[in-house]
Order: structure tokens, then C-alpha cells, then sequence
């Protein structure tokens, strides 16, 4: 009788290899083509986490594959391709420019660190980057969700992933996981550096609104700190704008389906500034650190519609961190605040050694 082992089989351990620390950025996902096919593939995978639809499962899976799955993929995909770029989805090129800069920061500054980025669905999979940084040797890895404000429907959904993958695994990497970031020095100052910018180059508005992504009412019900870590961005966010309470407005995007979700919902918010007599308002989305289909689309194109439709005169969306030099660097901040402890410093150079050694000793012969 063969017995089989539930762990993959992994190359015999080499003794003596140098360990190797690495930085995995997760960042949601995005269907691998504007197309109702992929957009399917990805939707059934997204939507079919226990974290993000927390409804009894067979019920909502007969909702999902008798329904969902059925209306939604070819109206996305439509969506999907509004924003598309020729070298693919803006969310996986923004997260890839973000872990290729991270990497050469760290660097910049001592750290022999690999970074790759990840998607919790879609390409490339928490799990395949995992098989590929143990297979470069990486024996530490910091795990970083591209998401500021923690929430069990994406950032522990991150985390389930992860798990999954070492529930499977033999020799696990050491393994860190950063939560959340919404109230980072550096974080705040990237966006505010951003904001500052865009209105130096065109004005300022009658009022900012920062959006974020919505959850479920029942969710912070539950205990999910996600709402509370919004509003606490967006406190710190227009104190360091030194704007005045009737100056902005926070409010919630992207719902789905008919529960209840956390208010004040974006697009009626837009729709009630137009009408009240707002005549410009400009608006960021602080939860979302790339540009994706939920910033894009939904606020940029349909947000607009909603303000400008309501009465409003002049919209400005401004655009996520993505690149931003300011926001690279606090990531980098951030990552080295959680990598403390682990070897990651580049050893000095042999010949900067000796160089050392040899102005010592001259120091040393004239005292």
C-alpha cells in the first residue's frame, strides 16, 4: 500500500544556504482580459470567498451560479474594457511598477530583499508567488496587503490565502503580516502631497469628498474595524489639508446587492451636492492605493455623470497614489518598520572594510 502525504513535495533541504527575506504586496485582483469569460472566472472566484459574502453558503452559491454568474460577467467585462490599457488591467500594472519600486527603495537604502506582488484572485496567486519565492530560497516573508484600512473582507482574506497555502506546505517561512496602515505619518502625507498637487495645478473645490470601498452594515455589526479606520484616514487626512468640517465629506462606494451597506453611499452623495448647489467638488479615493475599475470607472466616469447630471458644474477626480514618490517611499517606511529584526541589511563591502580597518589604524597610530 502507497502512502501519500497531504504536503507537496519540496527539493531537499541545503545546509549551509543563506536565508533570504522577501516582501509579498497582495493586492485584490483583476480578470486576466476585459472579456465576459475572464470577467466570469474571476467574479466566480472573488465572489465565492466566505470573507467577502457572508450569507449562508448554499444559498448564496445557487444565487451566485444560477444568477450572478450568469448577468453579470458580459456588463463588467463592458466596464472592464472602458479602462483597459494596452499593456493590460491599470490595477495589476500599478501593482507591479509599486513591488519593482519597493524592491529598488529597500534596496536603495541596504535592504537585500525580494519583492514580488501577488492578487488574492486573479494572476499572479498569492500561492504561486509563495512556491516561487521558496523556490529562490526566501525562508522570511513580510506579507503586505496593498490595503490601508483592515478588513476581514480583504485583508483577512489575504491572510486565509496565505494559510492555505501553508496548510499545504512542509517547511513554512517564517511569516509577518501587516494589518493595516490607515493612520501612517507617511501614508497620510502621500495623500495630502497628492491632493496638494492637484490643486496647485487647478484650484480648489467647494468641497472634497473621499470615497471609500463600502462593506456590509453587518460587518462593522460584527466587530470589523474597517469603518472606523476610514473615518480615522479621512480625520487625519483633512487635518493635514487643514480644511475646515464643511470643506469635505466621506463617504462609501461600490455596493452590492440589496443588504445594507455602510452610508453614506457615494453616488447619492454626489448626486445631493450637485443638486444643494455645489458647483465643484473634487474627489479622492484614500482605501485605494492603485487605480482600478472601482476609482476608473465607477468615480470617474460614473460619479462624474452622477455630479454633473445633479447640477454641479466642474469634477475632478483625483488619481490614486499608484507611482507617487512620496507614497513609495512611505511604503518603504512601512516595510522596513515590519522587517526590524530580520537580517536584511546588505553586508558591507570586503574592500570598504579593509578601507575601514586601515583608517583606523592610521587614526589609532597618531593618537
Amino acid at each position: 500500500m502507497l502512502l501519500t502525504s497531504p504536503f507537496s513535495p519540496e527539493p531537499p533541504f541545503k545546509h549551509g544556504q543563506t536565508p533570504r527575506t522577501a516582501v509579498l504586496y497582495c493586492n485584490l485582483g483583476t480578470p486576466d482580459a476585459p472579456t465576459p469569460s475572464a470577467v466570469r472566472r474571476y467574479l466566480a472566484q472573488f465572489l465565492s470567498d466566505a470573507r467577502v459574502v457572508e450569507i449562508p453558503r448554499l444559498l448564496w452559491l445557487l444565487i451566485l451560479h444560477g444568477i450572478i454568474l450568469r448577468t453579470r460577467p458580459a456588463k463588467s467585462a463592458a466596464k472592464y474594457a472602458s479602462i483597459w490599457t494596452a499593456e493590460g488591467s491599470p490595477l495589476r500594472l500599478w501593482t507591479e511598477k509599486q513591488s519593482k519600486l519597493l524592491q529598488g527603495w529597500l534596496g536603495e537604502r541596504g535592504h537585500q530583499v525580494v519583492v514580488r506582488y501577488a492578487m488574492r484572485y486573479g494572476n499572479p496567486s498569492i500561492a504561486s508567488q509563495l512556491d516561487a519565492l521558496k523556490a529562490a530560497g526566501v525562508t522570511r516573508v513580510l506579507v503586505l496587503p496593498a490595503y490601508p484600512q483592515y478588513s476581514a473582507t480583504s485583508s483577512a482574506s489575504v491572510f486565509d490565502a496565505v494559510y492555505t497555502w501553508a496548510a499545504r506546505t512542509r517547511s513554512i517561512p517564517e511569516l509577518r503580516f501587516v494589518n493595516h496602515y490607515h493612520d501612517h505619518a507617511g501614508y497620510i502625507q502621500a495623500l495630502a502631497a497628492s491632493i496638494q498637487r492637484h490643486w496647485q495645478a487647478n484650484g480648489r473645490p467647494d468641497q472634497l469628498l473621499m470615497s471609500f470601498h463600502g462593506v456590509p452594515e453587518r460587518t462593522l455589526q460584527l466587530g470589523d474595524a474597517y469603518h472606523c479606520e476610514c473615518h480615522k484616514t479621512g480625520r487625519l487626512l483633512a487635518e493635514a489639508l487643514q480644511l475646515t468640517p464643511e470643506q469635505w465629506r466621506l463617504s462609501f462606494q461600490s455596493r452590492l446587492g440589496r443588504a445594507k451597506w455602510i452610508e453614506p453611499y457615494t453616488e447619492p452623495t454626489l448626486r445631493a451636492m450637485g443638486q444643494s448647489g455645489v458647483q465643484r467638488v473634487d474627489v479622492v479615493c484614500p482605501g485605494f492605493t492603485s487605480d482600478c475599475l472601482e476609482t476608473l470607472e465607477e468615480i470617474a466616469m460614473e460619479g462624474r455623470h452622477a455630479f454633473l447630471e445633479s447640477g454641479g458644474k466642474e469634477f475632478h477626480y483625483i488619481p490614486c497614489l499608484n507611482d507617487d514618490p512620496v507614497w513609495i517611499s512611505a511604503l518603504c517606511d512601512l516595510a522596513q518598520q515590519h522587517l526590524l529584526g530580520w537580517p536584511t541589511l546588505a553586508a558591507p563591502d570586503e574592500q570598504q572594510l579593509q578601507q575601514s580597518r586601515q583608517r583606523a589604524l592610521a587614526l589609532g597610530a597618531k593618537d
